[in-house]
């Protein structure tokens, strides 16, 4: 630097060259920021966009994405979102800050605006926000969308398994029309929530009839009941119809249940018949052992009789002709016993 300023003329001024250097600066800078945001400040001032330079030159500085947030802008104004709901370029920067995605609202609200749904900014915003995929859920109000129950991707099942009132087993299955409801859609429960409902209201709808043949017959009576009992309450979700694909019958699930109630019976019975064979001949032990304990003292009262009649003959209370007299007693008693045995045996 000094020597280029020692080669210049003495009547130089070295400011001049300091000035030169500046304004060369500043003239790349603002080549540099032309080069970049010309193009998306020339649409927004084509379509009135309202995005000045200055304010995507601060973008940058504020890390967001300026193109991002022009073609969202142009294209709010475009379809004349601010005449329903107001949507500044803050907002805007905001949700793209927030890690929403910000084209995504913008086509979700031109959708809802074009279709006469009901939906803000602000709504839209907080469903993109949690989590939410909000286009998706403006084009299934607007264009309703069919699930099947039950979810055999997810289920692994083909059918519904249910139990009329005479026990006869039906198999059905189902497809529910459903369009999304934005006022729910941030904290409502999903599809799977709408599913398992639906499966259970059908369930208890066939339940409730007291014959198979009355659903063959009548198959929207389940729909019927199922619509009644409002199962899109908290859900994301508004059932339009449920239509009854197919129904098939099963098993004689009321045959089989009282066959194995019988034969459960039965071995109860069995068990009680057992309890009381076994104690009927508990029973006959201990009468059994009760009779040996009379003989046994039967015997010992048989043995005292000597003992006494040998006391009676030394006190003199029994004679010898007394005794003579008991033994042909005994013996006379003994043979009209064996007579009347005899004659007893030769009558039977």
């Amino acid at each position: 630097m000094r020597w280029v300023i020692a080669q210049l003329p003495e009547n130089f001024n070295a400011w001049y060259l300091l000035g030169g250097l500046v304004v060369f600066v500043m003239g790349l800078i603002v080549v540099a920021i032309m080069a970049r945001y010309f193009s998306l400040w020339i649409q927004c001032v084509t379509t009135r966009a309202g995005i000045g330079l200055v304010d995507l030159i601060m973008m940058s500085f504020r890390k967001v994405d300026a193109g991002v947030i022009v073609r969202s802008k142009i294209m709010a104004v475009q379809a004349r979102l601010n005449e329903a709901f107001p949507i500044s370029t803050r907002a805007l920067e905001a949700h793209y800050l927030a890690h929403g995605n910000v084209e995504d609202v913008i086509r979700s609200l031109i959708a809802a605006h074009r279709a006469r749904i009901k939906l803000d900014w602000r709504t839209a915003a907080a469903i993109d926000l949690a989590g939410r995929d909000v286009l998706q859920a403006v084009q299934t109000s607007v264009n309703p969308r069919v699930i099947d129950c039950p979810d055999t991707k997810r289920s692994g099942g083909d059918a519904l398994s249910a139990v009329a009132g005479d026990g006869i087993e039906l198999k059905a299955r189902a497809r529910v029309t459903v369009r999304t409801n934005l006022a729910q859609l941030v904290g409502g429960a999903t599809e799977e929530t709408v599913i398992a409902r639906v499966g259970q209201g059908i369930v208890q709808a066939i339940g409730k009839q007291t014959s198979y043949k009355v659903v063959l017959e009548n198959p929207e009576l389940i729909s019927e009941t199922v619509l009644e009992l409002g199962l899109e309450k908290q859900t994301a979700f508004e059932i339009v119809s449920i239509d009854i694909a197919d129904i098939d019958v099963g098993d004689n699930v009321g045959a089989r249940l009282q066959a194995d109630q019988a034969e459960a019976d039965m071995r109860v019975a069995q068990a009680k018949a057992e309890q009381r064979r076994a104690g009927a001949m508990a029973r006959e032990q201990e009468m059994t052992a009760l009779v040996q304990e009379n003989r046994a003292q039967v015997v010992l009262a048989e043995a005292e009789v000597p003992v006494a009649i040998a006391e009676s003959f030394r006190s003199g209370k029994l004679g010898l002709m007394d005794y003579y007299e008991l033994n042909n007693v005994q013996a006379d008693t003994r043979m009209r016993t064996a007579i009347a045995g005899d004659g007893t045996a030769s009558r039977g």
